[in-house]
This record gives structure tokens, C-alpha cells and sequence, in this order.
């Protein structure tokens, strides 16, 4: 039907007879000569209609309207010098055609299809008539960043030995954090089959099987509340490895970031990606997935304050806490009204408030505080965090981990006022040595990744006797302040994962249900292995640089987990629900 795309002309295809396809732009009359815009997923090309060159092609060119689906037929021409468009690769030529035929019409669009008109509209709407919100050329763009971002995974796994391997859909539920999606057995009367979270369990079991290397991009199902960066239905890149280290896995992904990110345009990612240990991340930034795009780095000054006449911050030194400090540089005018916002949000992560100091343009200091500094202190303060004019130092005096959370978010707040974050910068870091354990809210032992999380072999001897000092061989990927993935290095013998499960006191029937089939497998030879998974729809977000992932997915749910377009989840009939023997109860909240 074509012989050339509406992205495809240029000036060497001159003199030329072309056939174009696709969906009409704009219309506009100039003078009795019609101008179409005709638009397909590569690109646009001017076509014009002169009732001179064929009158019965003039009258049908000139009833088409927007997004009308035509074929054309012409003669490649110059445009002249004046109305070439730099900003089109195919700005300057276009097709003089002799030739229409209307393929299809279409009812108006109920939103304009042009990019920026389209962002001010209702994104619910949009939804509802996704299939229209992909015809525009972001979304075109995005549709194909998520491809090539695909097929570089792929090519990249399958280069370095990968085996591509397919996890069931329909499983065990097996809760993982997150509700499961339940789909009932219509052969088993009462039982339920769960839609996998991850294929943590299979991909694990694989190694087991003898497969050695293996990857899938998986689609994983998690029933929760969702927000920009979570759905209900998301992919991620799957893979184990077997008679690795977690050196192996670093080099692994390092490789396969900088090869995804060239193959979307991104350029050279420096290599080796920067490593930063959990407790480093934690003390330097106040989070495990750390932004280091910037400096502000958190200061400990606990040592500078023992034993201070500044009763607040002795007071929580003398109960085991910290005193740390951040200093946002230029920030010192910032209104009071910004510290009161900022106050508040330190108030909510837990701090009873915001002590901060400015540094005038003249040097001197600017705080109620200062009064309760020595000279020493004062001294120690200016070297430590560099102060000079214009700068704005906080403060945070509390427990460890809630000193580094509020100044771990603040910092970033400082970053944004500053306006020292490169949204065009991608910052890459791993973030290693997790703790093995961590407390529930209701104080229980639990694991902080999963129970077949590895642990340290220096850090062993502790199992039993101090569980809070064991150290995970677990790590993140971390890309400007956002977790892209996670994985680690597995328990492999039964003997250890039993002490894990004794350590987390989980009942022997919980176990067994749960992990029976993972816990036997073990016992039959299984090799020494690890993995990771990373979130592959965020990934392409923070490369087509979308705020959210419902647009680089083709076709997601809203924040209620509802497809407007094809009206799902919805009612099934009676005999749909007999099948599988339910019968519904609704009981109203």
C-alpha cells in the first residue's frame, strides 16, 4: 500500500514517485492549494493537493479532516528555501500528489492529539482512549525507547551465555509483602491458583535444574496501592546465575546498563558503576538508594558536641543518639517561610524540630542556637561542613536511623531549592552490604530481602547470637535517588537456610507450606547462586524521562488499578462464578 513511511523522505529521494500512508495532521487551504500533514509512527511529510494537477484528488483532499486514514501518491519535490522546517527530518521536501484515497474516516478525537494540548487533558481520559493518546509522538517515542531497551536486554543476556527461561503465570500463593491476585481452580473445587509477585522461587529453582544462566523479562502481579512508579501488572529483568560471586553480579549489570543505555541514545555510562556499602549510604545521604548527582553530604558532628552546654544536643548524646548536620550550600536567603515547610517535614520523620544556622554574605552566623556554641565548637562546625557566606546549615540531633532519614530527605529538598539536581545526568550507584535482618513493627525478627538471602560467611558465628549484626550479601541498583533493582547472593545448603528459619522463629508448618518445595530441592545438590531483578518499566521511565510509568507502558491501569479503556476489573455472570464454584457475599464497608 506504501513505498515509503511519512519519516522517510529526504532530498535525495527527489523526482520521485512515492505512495505515503497515513493519518491526516492538519488541513489547511492556502489559496486554493491544500496542505496536509500526513503523520505516521516514523514521522511527518508535507503533502500537497493542486486542483491544477488533478481536480478529483483537490475535492477529496479538501473534505479530509483530522486523523482521517488516507493513501497519497505524488512526486517528491524541494520545498522552497523559505518554507523548509529545520525541525522535521523531513522538512524539506514535499509530495505534490495527483492521487488520494480515503482509507477511513474518524469521529473528532474527544482530546487534541498534539503533545502539549494532550498533557493538559485529564489523564483519565486519556486512558479511556489509549489507543487515541498513542498515536502521539511522545508516546510513539516512548513505545519505542521501551523496545530498544528490550532488545538491547536481550541481546546483551544472550551474548554473555543467558538462557531465556518462561515461569509459570498460574501458581502458588506464597505472600511476599504484597497481596497476591487469587484466580480460582475450576477442576479443584476450593483452591486457588496466585499470581506470581516475582519468579523468585522458580528462577532459584532453575539453578537447581542445572540451567546455570538464566534471565526472562517477567511479568510479575502484586495486589497493592499504587502511585507514578508501582502497578498492578509490571515487568522486570530476571536473572540468577550459578558458581558466582556478588562481584560477578556487579560486572554483570554493569555491562548491561551501559549497553541499554547507548542502545536508547544515552550515551557512554562510566564503568565500574561506584559501589557505596548500606552503612555508608545511610551516614553520607540518610538513604539506601542514595541521589549522588550532588553533594550536601550528611556530617556527623557527635564528637564535636560531647559533653556541649547545648543541652539538646548533649541530652541526646547521653542517650546514645547522634548529632548531624547538613549544609546547603547558597541556600542561607532562603524565606522563613521554606524553614517552617521544612521544619514541619522534619517533624513528620520523627525530629522534635529544625535547628538551623545562616551564614550571612558578611560571615557572621545567623541562628538562636549560636549562643550555646563555644568558640571550639564553633570552629570545628566551619571546618567540618565548609561553611562560607550564603551557605544554610540544618541539624538533626536524635536516634541513629531517624537523624539519617530527616536529614536524608531535607538534603534533597536543599537539592531542588538549589537547583543543583541535573535532570539530564544519570547517576549511577550500587548500594552493598545490607543488614541480614530487620525489626517488624511489631518488634519480630524478620528478613529485610527474603529468608534465602545469604549472609556474610565473617558474619555467620552471629546467627544466633547477635542476628542484628549480620550482614546480608544483598545489593540495589540505584539510579538518581530511585531503586532500579535488588538481588543477592542465596543460601545454598540446607543447614544454614534451617538456621535462618530457627532465627526467625517461623513455625515448621509455615515452612513447610510455604518454601517445602524450595527447602527440598536444596537438599539435592544445589549450587552456589544468586541474582536480581530490575524494574524494567521504571527503567524505561527515567530514560524517556516520564514522571510516571503509565507512560512508557502500552496500556496500564489508573491509581485504582482500573483499565478505563476496556472497563476492567468488571462483573462475570452467574454461570462464569458456578464454574468455579464461588458464590459472591459482598459485604459493604
Amino acid at each position: 500500500m506504501r513505498t515509503h513511511t511519512c519519516g522517510e523522505l529526504r532530498k535525495t529521494d527527489l523526482d520521485q514517485r512515492v505512495r505515503l500512508c497515513g493519518w491526516v495532521d492538519t488541513v489547511r487551504d492556502h489559496g486554493g492549494v491544500i496542505f496536509i500533514d500526513l503523520r505516521d509512527r516514523y514521522g511527518l511529510t508535507q503533502i500537497i493537493f493542486d486542483p491544477n494537477d488533478s481536480r478529483e484528488a483537490w475535492d477529496l483532499a479538501q473534505s479530509t479532516r483530522g486523523e482521517y486514514v488516507i493513501q497519497a501518491e505524488g512526486v517528491v519535490e524541494s520545498r522552497p528555501p523559505e518554507m523548509a522546517n529545520p525541525r522535521l527530518a523531513t522538512g524539506e521536501i514535499e509530495v505534490r500528489c495527483d492521487a488520494i484515497r480515503l482509507l477511513n474516516k474518524s469521529r473528532t478525537p474527544p482530546f487534541p492529539l498534539d503533545d502539549q494540548e494532550a498533557e493538559k487533558v485529564a489523564e483519565d481520559l486519556r486512558l479511556t482512549y489509549r489507543y487515541l493518546d498513542l498515536r502521539r509522538p511522545r508516546m510513539q517515542n516512548n513505545m519505542r525507547v521501551r523496545h530498544l531497551m528490550s532488545h538491547a536486554v536481550r541481546r546483551y543476556l544472550d551474548d554473555a551465555g543467558f538462557t531465556e527461561v518462561e515461569t509459570p503465570i498460574l501458581t502458588k500463593s506464597t505472600p511476599e509483602g504484597a497481596r497476591d491476585y487469587l484466580v480460582p481452580s475450576r477442576v479443584m473445587p476450593g483452591t486457588f491458583y496466585a499470581l506470581p509477585q516475582a519468579p523468585q522461587q522458580y528462577k532459584q529453582l532453575l539453578m537447581m535444574a542445572g540451567v546455570d544462566r538464566y534471565f526472562q523479562i517477567a511479568r510479575c502481579f502484586r495486589d497493592e496501592d499504587l502511585r507514578a512508579d508501582r502497578q498492578p501488572e509490571f515487568t522486570q529483568i530476571d536473572v540468577e546465575m550459578s558458581f558466582i560471586t556478588a562481584d560477578d553480579i556487579y560486572e554483570l549489570i554493569d555491562g548491561l546498563i551501559a549497553d541499554v543505555m547507548k542502545a536508547a541514545g544515552k550515551g557512554d555510562v562510566a564503568l565500574p558503576i561506584p559501589r557505596l556499602t548500606y552503612d555508608d549510604a545511610m551516614n553520607r545521604y540518610g538513604s539506601d538508594k542514595p541521589d549522588v548527582r550532588f553533594g550536601m553530604e550528611l556530617v556527623d558532628l557527635s564528637d564535636v558536641f560531647q559533653g556541649s552546654d547545648f543541652k539538646v544536643f548533649r541530652q541526646v548524646l547521653d542517650k546514645g543518639g547522634v548529632v548531624k548536620a547538613v549544609n546547603a550550600k547558597g541556600l542561607g536567603g532562603v524565606p522563613i517561610r521554606v524553614m517552617d515547610e521544612w521544619t514541619g517535614v522534619a517533624k513528620e520523620l520523627g525530629l522534635g524540630g529544625l535547628a538551623y544556622v545562616r551564614v550571612q554574605e558578611d560571615g557572621e552566623w545567623k541562628s538562636p542556637i549560636i549562643k550555646f556554641f563555644n568558640e571550639e565548637e564553633k570552629a570545628l562546625l566551619k571546618e567540618r561542613l565548609v561553611m562560607e557566606p550564603g551557605d544554610l546549615v540544618f541539624f538533626a540531633a536524635d536516634k541513629h536511623d531517624t537523624a539519617n532519614h530527616a536529614l536524608g530527605r531535607l538534603r534533597l529538598l536543599a537539592g531542588e531549592m538549589a537547583g543543583v539536581i541535573d535532570d539530564d545526568v544519570f547517576a549511577f550507584t550500587w548500594v552493598t552490604d545490607f543488614p541480614l535482618f530487620e525489626a517488624s513493627e511489631e518488634g519480630r525478627l524478620v528478613s529485610m530481602h527474603h529468608p534465602f538471602t545469604a549472609m556474610h560467611p565473617d558474619d555467620l558465628q552471629y546467627l544466633e547470637t547477635e542476628p542484628a549484626r549480620m550482614r546480608a550479601q544483598a545489593y540495589d541498583i540505584v539510579v538518581n535517588g530511585v531503586e532500579l533493582g535488588g538481588g543477592s547472593i542465596r543460601i545454598h545448603d540446607p543447614e544454614t537456610q534451617s538456621r535462618v528459619f530457627s532465627a526467625l522463629r517461623l513455625p515448621q508448618e509455615e515452612i513447610t507450606d510455604r518454601f517445602g518445595h524450595l527447602i527440598r530441592a536444596l537438599s539435592y545438590g544445589a549450587p552456589p547462586h544468586g541474582g536480581i531483578a530490575l524494574g524494567f518499566d521504571r527503567f524505561v521511565m527515567m530514560v524517556a524521562g516520564e514522571d510516571s510509568i503509565r507512560d512508557v507502558i502500552a496500556f496500564p491501569k489508573t491509581q485504582k488499578a482500573v483499565d478505563l479503556m476496556m472497563n476492567a476489573p468488571a462483573g462475570v455472570d452467574a454461570k462464569q462464578l458456578r464454574d468455579v464454584h464461588i458464590k459472591l457475599d459482598l459485604v459493604e464497608e
